[in-house]
């Protein structure tokens, strides 16, 4: 019972005062951490910026289109001249081949300045008045990664109106020790890495907007070391009221 007892005791210990714990310490990373004191300010390397809320990436006309990038799959469709249609994945340096006109960066780029470019092209020596259209078949930038204290860390499809919860969502919602304040969000906004911290309890109660979430972001949601300390009290107070009932069966 002795040895029940100092559980116990330092359970509680640990909610009152924080435990320490290498695997769950419900810290955010120290380049976060080192950004609070002067929020919007570069790291002294100049990698990371902490922001209030995160633009749309750049080129998206404010989120209203998506850039194209490697390994997306495009349907190019050349109207009443089905032999120049063509299926084609954008290399690893964002380039495709097409009939006529070779070689054409298309990562970096809107489907819809694609379709410019490409009229361009072929109307300059090849078609006259040619009318293009590019359909997005695959995606693979439209992924965001999700971690920490979720259900289900991975990686996972997004649509053009997702937002962090529908994402948390995505990855079966937050466990019971994730810190629902301590939800940041990582976004590279033309060549600028950005972070920014939600508070998820805010945002479901209205207070704060649920904020647009793009393909490539990155979502870290980090521990509660309250509830942490609140699990491993209820844990010891559980084996020391099983260790009591054993002691008094005859």
């Amino acid at each position: 019972m002795t040895r029940i007892l100092s559980a116990i005791m330092l359970a509680a210990l640990c909610f009152m005062g924080g435990c320490s714990n290498t695997a769950n310490t419900g810290a955010a990373p120290s380049d976060v951490l080192s950004l609070q004191s002067g929020a919007g300010n570069a790291t002294a390397d100049g990698s990371l910026r902490l922001v209030k809320s995160l633009p749309a990436p750049a080129g998206t006309r404010d989120g209203a289109e998506q850039l194209l990038s490697a390994n997306d799959v495009l349907e190019v469709n050349v109207y009443n001249t089905d032999s120049l249609n063509r299926v084609v994945q954008v290399d690893s340096l964002g380039l495709i081949s097409l009939p006529l006109i070779g070689v054409q960066t298309a990562a970096g780029k809107s489907v819809r300045q694609l379709e410019q470019e490409l009229e361009r092209a072929y109307g300059a020596s090849y078609l006259q008045s040619p009318d293009i259209t590019v359909f997005l078949k695959e995606s693979a930038s439209q992924r965001v990664t999700i971690d920490g204290e979720v259900a289900k860390a991975g990686l996972y499809p997004v649509a053009a109106s997702t937002t962090l919860l529908d994402a948390i969502a995505l990855a079966g919602g937050l466990r019971d020790i994730a810190d629902q304040t301590k939800v940041y969000v990582f976004r590279d906004v033309g060549g600028t890495k950005l972070v920014a911290n939600y508070n998820v309890q805010h945002i479901r109660s209205g207070r704060l907007a649920n904020p647009r979430i793009y393909g490539g972001d990155v979502i870290m949601v980090f521990t509660s070391k309250s509830r942490v300390a609140m699990n491993n009290l209820k844990e010891a107070l559980g084996i020391a009221v099983n260790a009591s009932r054993l002691a008094v069966i005859p």
